[in-house]
């Protein structure tokens, strides 16, 4: 079905909207969520506070929309990644690295949107459901990568654990499935959706340390790149799982 067009009035809400959003992510970047403030926002954009409130119910509402958009362009910038490593017909282990240096470049191009969904937790603030869907899409791509690998004993209480986990959880096992179906043509294989989601979850908390310490500016002074420590990380982590 073709949506129908919007109105001038859905237009300039939506507009309105988009200049809110981007005010607020100017004062994230300046002094973290700690610095957003409705208030603020509606100041600079010469907005009462009662008019501001019909864009957005309240901080809360305006945080889950950031939080969605930064989902959204991290899981757009990991979907690029996957396609340009598959275009060029690359093996996992180098795949691999190609997600985990497009997690990285997104993360440092906007550190203040990176430590919004992976910083610390807003205290009192409870992210609405969705956003769930949003974070696996962003993890994802790396499932296929590790579903054919063959995990050393140094990973296999992981494998072991998230074994457990798809046993427990209808809907991981869903969300590995929709990834890394089983390959046409092939046994079917029990231990692939456990090594897939073994992998993503060992790569996101070796992404997380290494970019977000980078985000956060903790690597100012030290004597190595971000990259270099990542490209590291990446093929140890390879190494574990045995990808070619």
């Amino acid at each position: 079905m073709v949506r129908a067009q919007q109105g001038p009035r859905a237009r300039y809400r939506e507009q309105t909207r988009s200049e809110i959003k981007d005010v607020a992510l100017q004062q994230l970047a300046e002094g973290g969520v700690g610095a957003l403030a409705l208030t603020r926002i509606a100041k600079e954009m010469g907005l009462s506070g009662p008019a501001l409130y019909r864009y957005f119910a309240s901080r809360d509402d305006l945080l889950s929309a950031l939080i969605r958009d930064a989902y959204d362009d991290a899981a757009t910038a990991m979907a690029e990644a996957a396609s340009g490593a598959a275009a060029a017909s690359r093996n996992p282990r180098a795949q691999l690295h190609a997600l985990a240096d497009g997690y990285r470049a997104w993360a440092v191009a906007e550190p203040h949107r990176y430590l919004l969904v992976q910083g610390t937790p807003v205290p009192g603030y409870v992210a609405p459901d969705d956003t769930l869907d949003r974070a696996r899409a962003v993890l994802g791509p790396f499932l296929p990568v590790f579903a054919d690998g063959t995990p050393g004993a140094g990973v296999a209480p992981v494998v072991a654990e998230m074994a457990a986990w798809l046993g427990e959880d209808e809907a991981v096992g869903m969300w590995v499935a929709g990834y890394a179906p089983p390959a046409a043509g092939e046994p079917d294989d029990a231990g692939r959706p456990a090594r897939a989601l073994a992998g993503a979850v060992l790569a996101w908390a070796q992404l997380h340390g290494s970019a977000g310490l980078e985000a956060a500016g903790q690597f100012a002074g030290m004597g190595h790149s971000g990259v270099t420590l990542l490209g590291a990380q990446t093929e140890m982590l390879a190494d574990a799982f045995g990808l070619k």
